[in-house]
């Protein structure tokens, strides 16, 4: 048997937990960027050996996607986006959660909520990255692996034109939301 449950978060929720995540940026500027991907890694290391609903696992590992993005040494994402995407996995580094991690069935509740407002937040630096992605997938199988010195000039343009596309749709996104 399973249960639905659904709920809205108004204006004044956000609010609470973007504070929340400014709150938790402002430590984490302190912080070593490998203790911020460490964190996130630790948290979905918990979430793996929990038995936390799927709903929440599938948003946490979003997060292995923003890991893999500031990883990625084809990808290489510019500091200045590298820092976006430390700052919003810097709500992972904290120790204390709204709702603590050993709650079972909620305590990954509000990592979750998180998580959805990082991705939305990162929404044109993630699809750029599956995009790259999706690309050097393609690339490897038609190719092979043996074209490595061709294929890094073009991950290179390729890397390239989506990182501009991914700044030109983020101004548009602001413009809009203006």
């Amino acid at each position: 048997m399973t249960l639905r449950i659904s709920f809205d978060l108004d204006d004044s929720d956000l609010k609470h937990f973007r504070l929340i995540m400014e709150e938790a940026r402002q430590v984490a500027i302190r912080l070593p960027p490998e203790d911020i991907v460490a964190a996130a890694e630790n948290l979905l290391a918990e979430v793996a050996e929990s038995n936390a609903p799927d709903f929440i696992v599938e948003r946490l590992n979003k997060l292995r996607l923003m890991i893999s993005m500031i990883s990625d040494l084809e990808w290489r994402l510019p500091h200045r986006d590298t820092t976006r995407v430390l700052n919003a996995l810097a709500y992972f580094s904290e120790p204390e959660d709204l709702i603590p991690d050993h709650i079972p069935g909620l305590g990954f509740l509000d990592d979750a909520i998180m998580v959805e407002l990082v991705v939305r937040e990162l929404k044109h630096e993630i699809e750029a990255y599956e995009d790259f992605c999706g690309y050097r997938d393609r690339l490897q199988s038609r190719h092979g692996d043996d074209t490595v010195a061709s294929r890094a000039g073009w991950l290179d343009d390729r890397r390239k034109s989506l990182q501009s596309r991914m700044r030109r749709r983020r101004k548009g996104s602001r413009r809009l939301l203006r």
